[in-house]
């Protein structure tokens, strides 16, 4: 009991960030294999009851069951389900995830057998609740320990490709029931047993996987088994560096967690309803709507393809695994968007998505236009998008909740959202088949109906909870804390103080505590040094009154080391405060910082008060250590807050910062090294301080060189700088060059089209024209143009276009017949006239010449227009 009570403490630790940081390897493929095929085990049970269900319907089969009882054995299998994950899940926060994995699944492997010797309908409904309450015993387990040893980058597609490996077992399942009830090969009394014991054989292969599977050092280090933990993640981390050969990146964040032995029920609720209520509907939303029509339709598929679309039992496994392809297609393609796109529009989508495609199948069902094939295209569409989003909805609710709530946040959104929707869904469309079609066509408007409010719930109260750490989605429940924010889970909420109940920030209040016995340490040193004066006043200078003013004054120093120490601790506890409202790395790097300097007085304190010189010099050595240990945090966070300005920038400046980051990283690295020197020296082992200094020394000389770069970058952003300028003077140049280019081209046009009215108002003065009454009247399109004498400016610039035309129509195809050069300009769409008048005052302004009476060409180079 004492090692017990000694375990369970308020810890610091940087086991997520550790476990976050790392890159994919072969430890996260065994994760993988062992943890996500509880899925493909549950895939497998209830595709083998939904393929074989029309057998088992018939006679001969050994036991005698109706539809209506085929769903009614679904909802008992889903009541098991719901049952194991509440209890199993209990146990599992108790003693173990790996030791309930090994027990679940056993409860699996042994009802399953026994399902096989069904005799009678009672048997085969309890032996579908055990196994029902294995496979939900895991979900509790398995799920939050995928997540918890994923790293977060990786954690949507890789919980959602594993949540839809639940249609690999499917569609293994209805491989098997195709064998298995294939009559020319076993008796149709024997064959859907077989089909039971191939979950049995590959619940026992999983079975020897999970062996190798350490327990998640999560959970270890919240059950008061930090150190253990500490030795898994060690074990990881080195399994990783040596698989893929480069060093691992620093680890972000340190967390605070009360350690604790269980979890009651009575703690989840009180957080979920306090802190989260938002977060429960969502979680109850999709787990109902996604559980109603999965388990409806899963369970049933095989007895609707045969009473409705007259599908043979032995024909209907093939449906099955098509039914399954789309299902697992489903997450496959679409898991990585959750990562990108983001939770909240992939969710809602993929769940109303589903819900509008089920609406057409229901209609076209009501309406008796389908056939076995559209029929099921449907049914595959609608559960690809489905598949999705219900593989989604596992991953939210192990997500939004603090971790030391979230293998029972599981099990109790499983148990109570599969519990509705899981157990009415199968007993409804069971009975609703009996009725026929349209029955069936209404059961899954209601599905539409319960997947078109998860998705709006989705909308409503999703959680962008992409490539973000789960402790910042929703953060731990700590001895100081009393809960966390409604919201995005960045940010805490104040929480309650320990004094009055009011809201206050638990570091601020430690903050304070420390400011207050500094100030009582500031008082003792004063005490001390006005002692000093006293015994100077009344002893005057003998040995004795010197011997006591020695030993006051160092009282007094030691007093001030301690009060400067609490002053660190003050600043310490007033960084991580930034750090839990959203300061980030840099925040926790300055706070880490403080707390070594800390140490350092400390550390100055005991040497002062050490009388031998054989005592104080460790203590002088321990105090440089922490001092350099204080340097390595300031480096850390000037190199983090580097780093982010630079994400914020583009080009030489982004070049930059990361070269200033790199400065700040080598100095950490050399700090580092002198803090193992110094701490060595301490021990007195002298051999290791030498090799420590050495490899403090090659940091050094790499963060000048660090500084040399930063300079170069300097100089380059400068360059960049002038560059621009260079670029924009350049291009104002250019536009003012183009700009008078333009207005010498219209002055040349202006001149063009004077001389133009200058030579037409002299033709309207020659010849019969001047007989006519009126002002001039050449028209070139009636109606668009009008008089010579009053031709527009803008009308003057399109004949200027046109003579331009026909110029280069000359030029490109030489002498040309004037009905061809009207159709190769395209004349016809220029109006009546127009082309003749365009001709004549192109030969006038010498842009062409006239060979003969009807062809015509580019002018000699000679004769050209200036």
């Amino acid at each position: 009991m004492a090692t017990a009570t000694r375990s369970l403490r308020t810890i610091r630790t940087q086991i997520p960030a550790r476990l976050d940081r790392l890159p994919w390897s072969s430890f996260h493929w065994r994760v993988v294999l062992a943890l996500g095929t509880v899925w493909i085990l549950d895939g497998l049970e209830v595709t083998i009851v939904g393929s074989i269900g029309a057998r088992l319907t018939q006679s001969g089969s050994g036991i005698q069951l109706t539809a209506s009882s085929i769903g009614t054995a679904a909802a008992v299998y889903v009541a098991g389900a719901c049952l194991g994950a509440l209890v199993f899940g209990q146990l599992t926060d108790r003693h173990g995830r790996k030791k309930l994995m090994m027990l679940t699944l056993a409860v699996y492997i042994t009802a399953t057998v026994a399902t096989a010797f069904a005799f009678a309908p009672w048997f085969f409904f309890l032996c579908r609740f055990l196994t029902g309450s294995g496979i939900g015993g895991e979900y509790a387990a398995i799920n939050s320990a995928i997540d918890e040893l994923i790293p977060a980058r990786n954690r949507g597609q890789v919980d959602i490709t594993i949540n839809g490996s639940y249609w690999v077992g499917s569609g293994l399942g209805g491989l098997a029931s195709l064998l298995f009830l294939d009559q020319s090969i076993f008796a149709s009394n024997i064959g859907w047993r077989l089909a039971f014991g191939v979950g049995a054989v590959l619940g026992l292969l999983i079975l020897l996987l999970r062996r190798a599977l350490p327990e998640s050092p999560r959970w270890l280090f919240i059950h008061g088994r930090d150190q253990e933990a500490e030795r898994i993640v060690d074990g990881i981390e080195a399994e990783v560096r040596a698989e893929t050969g480069q060093p691992l990146p620093p680890p972000g964040a340190t967390i605070a967690v009360r350690q604790r032995a269980s979890i009651p029920f009575r703690e989840l609720a009180r957080v979920a309803w306090t802190y989260y209520p938002t977060r429960v509907v969502l979680g109850l939303a999709l787990f109902v709507g996604q559980a109603f029509i999965y388990n409806a339709v899963t369970f049933n598929l095989g007895t609707m393809l045969s009473g409705f679309f007259h599908v043979a039992s032995g024909t209907v496994p093939i449906f099955i695994v098509l039914f399954a392809a789309g299902n697992f297609l489903g997450p496959l393609l679409l898991g990585r968007f959750f990562d990108t796109v983001g939770r909240r529009p992939m969710i809602s989508s993929t769940y109303l998505g589903s819900a509008a495609v089920t609406v057409v199948l229901a209609f076209l069902l009501m309406g008796g236009g389908l056939t076995k094939w559209s029929f099921m295209a449907l049914v595959c569409l609608t559960f690809f998008l489905a598949s999705a989003g219900a593989s989604a909805a596992y991953l939210t609710v192990s997500e939004i909740f603090p971790m030391e709530t979230r293998a029972l946040a599981i099990a109790f959104f499983y148990a109570v959202g599969t519990g509705l929707g899981g157990i009415i869904g199968p007993v409804l469309f069971g009975h609703l088949i009996d009725s026929g079609e349209s029955a069936v066509a209404v059961g899954f408007l209601i599905g539409a109906a319960v997947m078109a409010i998860g998705g709006l719930a989705e909308l409503l109260y999703g959680v962008r909870a992409e490539r973000t750490p789960l402790e910042n989605i929703a953060k731990p429940l700590t001895l100081a804390d009393a809960g966390t924010a409604e919201g995005s889970g960045d940010v805490a909420a104040p929480q309650p103080s320990l004094a009055s109940g009011t809201l206050a920030d638990p570091e601020h209040v430690a903050a304070l505590r420390d400011r207050v016995r500094a100030e009582e340490e500031w008082a003792r040193a004063a005490e001390h040094r006005a002692a000093v004066h006293e015994i100077v006043a009344m002893n005057g200078n003998g040995h004795d009154a010197e011997e006591r003013q020695r030993v006051e004054q160092t009282l007094a120093d030691i007093a001030e080391l301690h009060a400067q120490a609490l002053e660190e601790r003050a600043v310490n506890h007033d960084e991580r405060a930034k750090a839990d409202a959203g300061g980030g790395d840099a925040a926790l790097a300055r706070a880490d910082g403080a707390l070594e300097r800390a140490r350092s007085d400390d550390e100055r304190a005991a040497a002062l008060a050490a009388r031998r010189l054989a005592d104080e010099q460790p203590h002088s050595e321990l105090s440089m250590a922490a001092t350099e240990r204080a340097r390595e945090h300031e480096q850390h966070a000037l190199a983090v807050d580097a780093r982010a300005r630079a994400e914020q920038l583009t080009g030489a400046g982004r070049a930059l910062a990361y070269a200033e980051g790199d400065v700040h990283e080598a100095w950490r690295q050399m700090h580092t090294a002198r803090a193992h020197a110094h701490g060595a020296r301490a021990e007195q082992r002298e051999d290791d301080a030498a090799a420590d200094d050495a490899h403090a020394d090659k940091w050094q000389e790499e963060a000048l060189a660090a500084e040399q770069r930063v300079d170069a970058a300097r100089h380059l952003a400068a360059a960049e700088d002038l560059e621009s300028e260079e670029g924009a003077v350049e291009r104002s140049v250019r536009d003012r060059d183009e700009a008078a280019g333009r207005d010498a081209a219209a002055d040349a046009q202006d001149e063009r089209i004077r001389r133009r009215l200058a030579r037409r108002a002299q033709r309207e003065r020659q010849g019969l024209g001047r007989l006519r009454p009126g002002p001039g009247s050449t028209l070139f399109s009636p109606g668009m143009v009008g008089t010579a004498s009053r031709w527009a400016p803008t009308a003057e610039e399109d004949v200027d276009r046109e003579i331009e035309t026909i110029a280069r129509a000359l030029d490109e195809r030489g002498p040309t017949d004037r009905v061809e050069l009207e159709t190769l300009v395209g004349a016809r769409y220029w109006g009546p006239g127009r082309f003749r008048a365009a001709l004549r005052e192109a030969e006038a302004e010498g842009r062409v010449r006239r060979l003969s009476r009807t062809t015509w060409a580019a002018p000699d180079q000679s004769s050209r227009p200036a």
